[in-house]
């Protein structure tokens, strides 16, 4: 299994940036595509960002220009830098990763616990 790990959500001002980062540790032979996705209250979860193994970024229109998505595969660990951040930004930001246990197996999906970003002046 894999453990996703989330860190650096918080309050900030509108305008303001934050970073988050997802580490993965566990038991697994690769990890493909990893990804940001949010979930603002009575919204459905919507990707953010992801990016692939081998480093290329897919964003979602209202973040484009905003945000940047980039992993460190030495640390298995992708990040989200988040600037010009605005109200409607505000929502707890869930990571996720496909990886697979063995070369030979199939590609499973997982969640981190998910952090709070709350844009607010």
């Amino acid at each position: 299994q894999v453990q996703l790990v989330e860190s650096g959500g918080g309050l900030v001002q509108p305008g303001g940036s934050l970073r988050l980062s997802c580490a993965a540790s566990g038991s697994f032979s690769s990890i493909n595509s990893m990804g940001w996705y949010r979930q603002a209250p009575g919204k459905q979860r919507e990707l953010v960002a992801a990016i692939s193994s081998g480093g290329t970024p897919n964003y979602a229109d209202f973040v484009k220009g905003r945000f940047t998505i980039s992993r460190d595969n030495a640390k298995n660990t992708v990040y989200l830098q988040m600037n010009s951040l605005k109200s409607e930004d505000a929502a707890v930001y869930y990571c996720n990763a496909d990886w697979r246990r063995f070369w030979y197996s199939s590609w499973l999906s997982s969640w981190g616990q998910g952090t709070q970003v709350t844009v607010s002046s």
